[in-house]
């Protein structure tokens, strides 16, 4: 049988779409969750990266052996490599754990989806401080002008983010009106910071002193807090993008689990101090976009400052 030019370029052009569509099929999701293609978790150093990463591996083991499905957690070096992560293409992270301010710059950049939000005491919502040296004159925000700023790191909702907004709010430029911001790494190294000289003030939540006192066992007596932050929203979990929704589903379920278990509860208080989780959709995040809107800024310009 003869066959026309005309098919046979038609034919040729439906061999190439369908090569085409195999080639853009994202790699991560075939099955996903195997040792050969694991589920990676990207998180943040919020607190000590060895402790941080030992609470991650122990909920990685915890969810194997109640799914089966396989997660290879590692410590991102900032916030702005974890939302990196998810943002490649193919994607190097699949699902994360950021702060607000972080999870907002992702999902503008159309790369990840909230799922879970984190409760501690009971509060899907957390408060950030400004702390200085018990003896400083310093009694309020108004009276930081010139001084150096300890912070974990430039994308830290309650380190940086709103700090800023706040001078903003009461006529200082924190971009001209401050001395040198010191990025310690942590927010537990920022207040240690301020204790060891580094720097004259520190912003760090609420209240991360606690969690170094083994190492300074008089911080909270060398040290003070002189303004809380308005509330912010916690971190949570958050998924790549496109992740598959069975298998999404199966992970919330199984992490939500965790908390009923005392293994389980303790992994994630060592990760994050993390007590327990709910669900929530993008819309939980619309009043700190308020917050950032009556301001005047953006996520995305906050990044690149």
């Amino acid at each position: 049988m003869k066959v026309s030019k005309k098919c046979l370029v038609a034919l040729a052009i439906l061999i190439l779409a369908s090569l085409v569509l195999t080639a853009c099929k994202p790699k991560w999701d075939a099955e996903l969750g195997t040792e050969e293609n694991p589920i990676i978790f990207v998180a943040v150093p919020s607190g000590e990266t060895e402790r941080v990463l030992a609470g991650f591996d122990k909920m990685a083991d915890l969810l194997y052996q109640s799914t089966g499905l396989v997660i290879k957690p590692f410590v991102a070096t900032s916030y702005a490599s974890a939302i990196e992560a998810l943002c490649q293409d193919p994607p190097k992270a699949h699902m994360a754990s950021l702060a607000t301010f972080s999870y907002i710059l992702a999902s503008e950049k159309g790369c990840a989806e909230t799922a879970l939000v984190s409760t501690r005491y009971g509060s899907a919502s957390y408060n950030g401080q400004f702390m200085v040296m018990a003896d400083d004159p310093a009694d309020s925000i108004d009276d930081l002008k010139g001084y150096t700023w300890c912070v974990s790191e430039a994308f830290s909702t309650s380190g940086v983010i709103i700090p800023k907004i706040m001078f903003q709010g009461v006529g200082i430029n924190p971009d001209t009106d401050l001395g040198e911001m010191v990025e310690a790494g942590s927010h537990e190294a920022a207040a240690a910071g301020v204790y060891n000289g580094d720097c004259q003030f520190a912003t760090t939540y609420v209240d991360a002193r606690t969690r170094i006192e083994e190492d300074y066992p008089d911080i909270m007596e060398k040290t003070k807090v002189i303004a809380i932050e308005p509330d912010i929203p916690n971190d949570g979990i958050q998924f790549v993008k496109g992740f598959p929704e069975e298998t999404k589903e199966k992970l919330v379920t199984a992490i939500l689990d965790l908390f009923n278990t005392e293994e389980g509860l303790a992994a994630m208080d060592e990760a994050y101090q993390w007590s327990g989780m709910e669900r929530h959709d993008d819309t939980f995040y619309d009043p700190f976009r308020q917050i950032l809107d009556a301001a005047g800024v953006s996520a995305e310009d906050l990044a690149k400052e």
